[in-house]
């Protein structure tokens, strides 16, 4: 007879083998290692998911990577890094981000009084430079006229260098003695650039962005500023070929009133119109004021024959090379191109277009007032 107990056992698993206790903690272990790394997991996201910051550093990150594009998320520029304690500052050449306070009409406020302000000491210091001018020419008459006589009597030496200078300058039209001026200031600004340790001084000085730490003496300073040769060569040029007519036109001092507050209004327009649509960067050159140049001859003399310097077999009038520039600036401002500051040649055209038209008559021909104070200045004597 076999026993109750016995017959009510269940079967023996494993091939009727129990686990061995080695069995026992390799499972056990498995186990552990198991609800470790899922507490790992868990601890990770709750931290860096939550915190935010994981997403913080690779927003900042992607603005070093994105340059001068739009970030994904706005911070705040006061607020100081947790880490050093230094508050992020705007750079010179450019904001990092496009924000609301950048497109504000208030950073137009000190460049417009500057453009007026400014173009109003030029031209009256054009006036007065041409009251010292007359009166000294006058003065100096005789005086030439004695030493062109002593010239004569002595005689005549050896053809120096000095003398050959002499003759090559005074072979020049008046308005090519005048722009070269322009143009060694170009080329000493150009060769500047030339410089690393003036790199800063140069992006801070002589290139004009509405959103930099200096805004109104850039307005003068980057119509003399040229990075590229190819860039001076172009400009100096043109302004070179126009120089007789237009100081023929105006005369040196108007003539250099006009040219250095073209560029300033220029620089204006190109401010208003970066801050309008948004498109910050830095310009220079000093097409601006050559446009001014430009667009003055061919409004008064539309009916002049022009010619490009490769193509000379193709002519056309000023008129109607005035009106291509003009609409092709207007199409790259509209559109957005890049590779010129369209809304600097445009504003320079329409300063010399305007100048010439109503400005003359305006301003140069009302210049009386301020000579007559000049004069009573220089012959005012204390009573004794």
């Amino acid at each position: 007879m076999t026993s109750s107990g016995a017959a009510s056992q269940p079967p023996l698993q494993d091939g009727g083998r129990k686990r061995s206790p080695t069995r026992k903690r390799y499972f056990r272990r498995v186990r552990k290692m198991a609800w470790s790394c899922c507490a790992r997991v868990w601890v990770r996201q709750e931290l860096w998911g939550s915190s935010g910051i994981r997403t913080h550093r690779n927003t900042l990150y992607t603005q070093q990577r994105n340059g001068f594009r739009r970030p994904a998320q706005k911070s705040d520029p006061q607020t100081p890094n947790p880490k050093t304690g230094i508050k992020p500052q705007k750079s010179s050449l450019s904001p990092p981000a496009y924000q609301e306070s950048s497109r504000s009409v208030k950073i137009l406020v000190k460049p417009f009084f500057f453009t007026i302000g400014f173009s109003g000491c030029a031209f009256g210091s054009a006036a007065i430079w041409q009251y010292e001018h007359l009166k000294s020419k006058v003065q100096n008459y005789f005086e030439d006229s004695r030493a062109d006589w002593m010239d004569k009597v002595r005689p005549q030496k050896g053809m120096d260098f000095r003398r050959q200078i002499n003759q090559w300058w005074n072979s020049l039209s008046n308005g090519q003695r005048t722009v070269s001026g322009i143009i060694a200031a170009n080329v000493f600004v150009f060769c500047l650039w030339r410089i690393p340790s003036l790199q800063r001084v140069m992006l801070t000085y002589f290139t004009s962005n509405p959103t930099s730490r200096v805004v109104c003496s850039p307005m003068l300073l980057s119509a003399f500023s040229h990075f590229s040769f190819l860039h001076m060569a172009a400009n100096m040029y043109v302004l070179w070929s126009f120089s007789t007519s237009i100081v023929s036109l105006l005369g040196r001092e108007q003539f250099m009133a006009a040219y250095l507050s073209a560029g300033v209004f220029s620089t204006f327009v190109s401010y208003f119109c970066k801050t309008v649509t948004g498109r910050f960067g830095s310009s220079l050159g000093a097409s601006g004021a050559i446009m001014m140049v430009l667009a003055a001859v061919c409004t008064k003399m539309p009916e002049a024959r022009l010619a490009i310097i490769f193509l000379p077999m193709f002519t056309f009038t000023a008129g109607n090379a005035l009106k291509a520039i003009i609409a092709l600036d207007t199409a790259g401002l509209i559109l957005g191109w890049k590779f010129f500051d369209h809304a600097a040649h445009v504003g320079g055209a329409l300063f010399g277009m305007w100048y010439v038209t109503y400005g003359h008559n305006l301003i140069w021909k009302n210049r009386e007032p301020v000579v007559k104070a000049w004069h009573t200045i220089r012959t005012w004597r204390p009573n004794k």
